[in-house]
């Protein structure tokens, strides 16, 4: 899964983190708040963010000259929740795990269609419960031992056997019935029943010989020896919360090794800082909070040797709604309004965001007006309501479903309900993602006009409330794969935490039958066609409860110094983005600049990069926790 946004993961996507969203993905009983509360003290050394940090406090220009290495350095504004596989979901996570193992499949940077990755090619049995992968011989662990199916099968059966092993992807094995290595180059996957995710399977494969020494998967967040055991196109060297992540090039890499020396991950807080140093030529690139704002793109746009990217994205930007936060045991958590346990008043809530305001003026244009759950860059499952089943902005029919719920406005002008008490929302929001704030102001107006008070509590971290249900509403947003079965996985009601001790792989606590029966009919769908009609028939599910509304579809807003790349694949190769990939074809392909002429098409090879060693700066505030990838983006997103 890369998903992770607050952006999500590469399922990447998700929301519940810091900076771009991501959050919790899969597994039940770990215990979270034990490896919260041991990053506490990481945390308080959060960088404050911009040109000069404790660790490097006078930041300078490319310093290629220094010691001949060409780094490429990207800021970012997430932070790093684990740095184990089995435990990352944050966009920036899992997009780092992307570099540091290979995948079964991977993803064609062309047009997304699958291609092999550490498995060379794949066959099912006629009934389609068994699955047979060629696993390439060509592959070899930094550490010099040969990559195998044993590795293959040895990552899946502890994601299937140890509860702690699925927080991140457990969702991919959780139909496996047995998997085994008859060969060095054969893996076998034996299904309960058909699934249609058997060339998707977005689960980095980790080496047997390592792992098998760790004791709690909860726990170990694979961040203490360097380098880290790796065979995909990068390994990682060094690492520092609230500091950086460093990676060097795989030189045995299968497919080839990376043209830079060196790849460095930068968290800045501030991202007008981030900016300013992409144009002081300090970083090489940069992502935003997930992505620029007009402003920030707007200054960019005419300085030398800077390109800005300005692409369709892979996510969605959503505000969700507690739906009644609970369990699996059926204990209710947190302390969500009661009010919106009425479908009435949630879609009263969706009709007074007027969408084209916000992708006006909040987005200023760098969006589409969102709909369903599925981005329309993924065409085959992009699904928009009817008109008539549309919930279009209409703040007079807004007003007539809440007081058909029964929240009619007193004397003061504000709804209130039968124990005479207001209608007032609690949102959160990301300290660190301006629009979220943008958007929060105009809902304040919206709402308010409506009789309805809101208080929006923008935080750095907005995890613990969230998984502990303690939210009316939240701005979330999740980077979608080209297969759209993780993000759909994350509102079963098996994804729901076992306990509320527990960490499940939820992204909102949402919980309906009907939808459950639809995720069990696409999972088993090998037609194409009727798959993605089965999906649609989700998203207009998920739409009509309410419980999310899809307010747009961000652009990727990007950009980097052309003196010191000369070129980057982006994904798709027609319009795509950089960061955030499903893949790692931007870092693997990027090729450093070797001149200093400028091109007639503007960009411009140059000075070769370089940036002060040591200086990415990643965890933003250093909250190790087990949250769900995929991005995807973004990264809850």
């Amino acid at each position: 899964m890369d998903t992770n946004d607050q952006y999500g993961g590469q399922h990447e996507n998700r929301r519940p983190g810091t900076g771009p969203r991501s959050r919790p993905r899969t597994g039940g009983g770990v215990a979270r708040r034990v490896r919260l509360a041991t990053a506490a003290g990481a945390a308080a050394l959060a960088l404050t963010a911009g040109l000069a940090t404790p660790l490097d406090p006078a930041p300078r220009q490319a310093q290629a000259a220094d010691d001949g290495k060409q780094t490429l350095t990207v800021a970012v504004a997430q932070s790093v929740d684990s740095l184990s596989p089995f435990l990352a979901v944050r966009l920036l996570s899992t997009s780092i795990h992307r570099l540091m193992y290979d995948y079964l499949t991977n993803y064609d940077p062309e047009d997304n269609h699958v291609i092999p990755g550490l498995a060379t090619e794949w066959k099912s049995s006629p009934d389609k419960l068994t699955w047979t992968y060629t696993i390439r011989s060509d592959s070899k662990w930094s550490d010099g031992q040969q990559a195998t199916a044993e590795d293959a099968a040895w990552t899946f059966n502890t994601m299937m056997t140890d509860e702690a092993a699925a927080t991140a992807n457990g969702s991919f094995v959780a139909n496996f019935e047995k998997v085994t290595a008859p060969s060095p180059t054969e893996l076998v996957i034996r299904l309960k029943k058909p699934q249609a995710t058997m060339t998707a399977l977005d689960v980095p494969i980790v080496p047997k010989h390592v792992w098998e020494k760790v004791d709690d998967f909860s726990k170990f967040n694979n961040d203490k020896d360097f380098p880290i055991v790796g065979n995909g196109p990068f390994v990682l060297t060094d690492y520092k919360p609230d500091s950086y992540v460093r990676l060097e090039p795989n030189k045995d890499f299968w497919r080839g090794a990376p043209k830079f020396d060196e790849l460095l991950f930068r968290y800045y807080k501030d991202q007008d800082a981030a900016v300013s140093a992409l144009r002081k030529g300090e970083v090489s690139f940069v992502a935003g909070s997930p992505s620029l704002t007009p402003a920030q793109a707007a200054s960019l746009r005419n300085e030398k040797n800077i390109k800005v990217n300005n692409a369709p994205g892979r996510r969605f930007y959503a505000l969700a709604t507690n739906p009644g936060a609970k369990a699996k045991n059926g204990e209710k958590m947190g302390d969500g309004h009661p009010s919106l346990l009425d479908q009435r008043v949630r879609n009263a809530l969706f009709r007074a965001v007027d969408r084209k305001t916000i992708i006006d003026k909040v987005f200023q244009g760098h969006a589409e007006m969102g709909a369903g759950y599925i981005p329309p860059r993924y065409e085959q499952y992009f699904w928009e309501p009817s008109a008539d089943q549309e919930l279009a902005y209409d703040p007079a029919e807004a007003a007539r479903l809440l007081d058909q719920a029964g929240y009619r406005k007193n004397g003061d002008g504000k709804r209130v309900g039968k124990d005479g008490k207001p209608l007032n929302y609690r949102i959160l929001c990301h300290a660190t993602d301006p629009n979220d704030k943008a958007i929060g102001k105009y809902l304040e107006e919206w709402w308010g006009d409506l009789g309805i008070g809101i208080t929006l509590s923008c935080l750095d971290n907005v995890t613990d409330p969230w998984l502990a249900g303690e939210y009316d509403l939240a701005f979330d947003g999740w980077s979608v794969n080209p297969d759209p079965d993780f993000v759909l996985s994350i509102h079963t009601c098996g994804a729901l935490p076992a306990t509320p001790k527990d960490t499940g792989a939820t992204d909102n606590f949402i919980c309906d039958k009907k939808y459950d029966e639809l995720y069990a009919q696409q999972l088993v769908e090998y037609d194409p066609a009727e798959r993605a009609n089965i999906v649609k028939q989700m998203e207009s599910r998920l739409y009509d409860l309410g419980y999310m509304n899809v307010m747009a579809y961000p652009n990727a807003v990007e950009a980097y110094r052309t003196d010191q790349i000369e070129s980057i694949t982006t994904m798709p190769k027609k319009a795509g983005n950089l960061y955030g990939q499903d893949g790692y074809w931007s870092w693997w392909s990027a090729v450093p600049a070797s001149s200093g002429e400028a091109s007639d098409d503007g960009s411009s090879t140059g000075v070769t990069v370089g940036i002060a060693a040591g200086a990415v700066v990643l965890v933003g505030l250093g909250v190790f926790v087990a949250m769900r990838r995929r991005a995807t983006a973004e990264d809850r997103e």
